[in-house]
């Protein structure tokens, strides 16, 4: 009687984010949003920390994870990593999570040196891929399609350096759901439960 009576929790909905300026959207259903919700992170092709091919169809139909790094940065990337690490705590066995730390000095973040970054920093996880490749597909993936800077991103081009504390969570159709301070613990912990809740 009292289980019957007592109010349901709903589900927590995540929203949909479809322009730079993250102006949160809420769906009613997942063919409202695949009316509605037209932008998704755009192909690429880069190559991770052991050499492997990365593309888009390495995160087709899995939750993924974004940010944007370099070896060699002192301030921010540091913190960043280590709280990347509680996303590989909870989710670094899940094959449908994935987490993609994209280097915004590629010419420098050459394979084996993100090896030693990797190796250095405990990233064990074979879904977590340290990228390098081209710097313009890099940057032109941060800011037209991961929207990952202050300055929306459409106002820069590929000369002007990278550098953000955002992290991004996408969902399982390459759409953003969230974006976090990777600086910030808490907002870290927050992106776990909402990962959770994409792979409900």
């Amino acid at each position: 009687m009292l289980i019957s009576c007592s109010p349901q929790e709903k589900p927590k909905a995540l929203p949909y984010y479809n322009t730079p300026d993250f102006t949160p959207q809420f769906m009613a259903s997942a063919d409202e949003a695949a009316q509605k919700i037209n932008h998704v992170i755009s192909p690429f092709a880069l190559t991770n920390q052991h050499g492997q091919a990365i593309t888009e169809q390495t995160v087709a139909g899995r939750v993924h994870v974004a940010n944007f790094i370099f070896t060699s940065c002192g301030s921010i990337c540091p913190v960043m990593t280590q709280h990347m690490k509680l996303v590989q705590e909870k989710y670094g066995n899940n094959p449908d999570v994935v987490i993609l730390s994209y280097s915004v000095t590629p010419w420098i973040d050459t394979v084996s040196r993100l090896n030693d970054y990797a190796e250095a920093n405990g990233i064990n996880s074979p879904n977590w891929h340290l990228l390098t490749g081209s710097r313009s597909e890099i940057y032109t993936l941060a800011r037209t399609s991961y929207f990952a800077e202050e300055d929306l991103g459409f106002t820069k081009d590929s000369t002007e350096f990278l550098h953000t504390e955002h992290v991004l969570l996408i969902d399982q159709s390459r759409r953003i759901r969230g974006i976090y301070n990777g600086t910030l613990q808490l907002e870290m912990e927050q992106m776990i439960e909402d990962i959770a809740v994409l792979l409900e």
